[in-house]
């Protein structure tokens, strides 16, 4: 590949720029109570938050396939940062975002085609799997670090918020992301270190394991264990219940709330 080639595959699209001054132009409006309705400005930053979230998550995959050995990640337009180059705009983008519209669950749903026969060592494989959740953890980080930094002292209980339950979404993705289940990454980071038998046995359930796990969350036991595990982690980054539910209320800011998991969001 030519040098122009690869800064082509590397340039960052420009829609995912438009998501990012997206988000940072409604952050403005949240901060400002700059628009008719606060909570559709809530709306549009944690939209454009999450879809940022995920392309960074797919970008994690990729970069670090990059230099584990699969040289064709750039010709894919994986490294652009273009939401619409992972995989399919409707499973891995649309899918995701109606969960979140629905009741607040980051459900991981992109993803990037790497091709593994490049790639040697079973490190390499697990750090590929890895990087995506591990993406989430640091965003999660990023979102919260005003409130234990304590920058938020006097702002905006809207601005707190939004950035609560945008985090809440990182760590809801991160936590079911990284759980050992075929399909999802923590599998993956696992997988190569297992026997060809069980890689086998498992290899037919991995299409079907995002949905069993999230079958599994319409156990109100299940539930509420999950969202307690949540809660606690976003506690200890000194976010509060009442921000993560508050940022909810103002996200759903449609007069009629839809029927399903936002009906047993747990946040009180």
């Amino acid at each position: 590949m030519t040098a122009p080639a690869a800064r082509r595959d590397q340039r960052v699209s420009p829609v995912f720029l438009a998501l990012v001054a997206i988000m940072g132009v409604s952050a403005w409006a949240v901060w400002k109570d700059a628009v008719a309705s606060t909570g559709f400005a809530v709306f549009l930053f944690v939209v454009s938050g999450w879809i940022v979230s995920l392309c960074l998550h797919e970008y994690a995959h990729a970069r670090v396939a990059l230099h584990s050995g699969d040289l064709t990640i750039g010709a894919k337009g994986y490294l652009t940062l273009n939401p619409l180059r992972y995989t399919h705009p409707l499973l891995s983008i649309g899918l995701p975002l109606l969960f979140v519209v629905m009741g607040g669950i980051g459900l991981p749903g992109g993803a990037v085609f790497i091709e593994r026969h490049r790639i040697q060592g079973r490190w390499k494989h697990s750090l590929i799997s890895a990087a995506g959740p591990l993406t989430n953890v640091l965003f999660a980080v990023v979102l919260t670090a005003p409130f234990w930094l304590g920058w938020l002292d006097g702002a905006p209980l809207e601005f707190r918020a939004a950035l609560a339950f945008l985090a809440l979404l990182q760590v809801t993705a991160a936590l079911l992301n990284s759980l050992p289940v075929p399909g999802l990454d923590g599998y993956g980071v696992i997988e190569p270190w297992l026997s060809s038998g069980v890689r086998r046995q498992a290899e037919p359930f991995a299409p079907f394991g995002l949905l069993a796990v999230f079958g599994l969350l319409w156990i109100p036991e299940v539930n509420v264990v999950f969202f307690d595990a949540v809660d606690a982690m976003l506690r200890a980054l000194d976010v509060s219940e009442y921000e993560t539910w508050y940022g909810l209320e103002s996200f759903r800011f449609w007069p009629e709330q839809p029927s399903g998991p936002a009906d047993w969001f747990p946040v009180h």
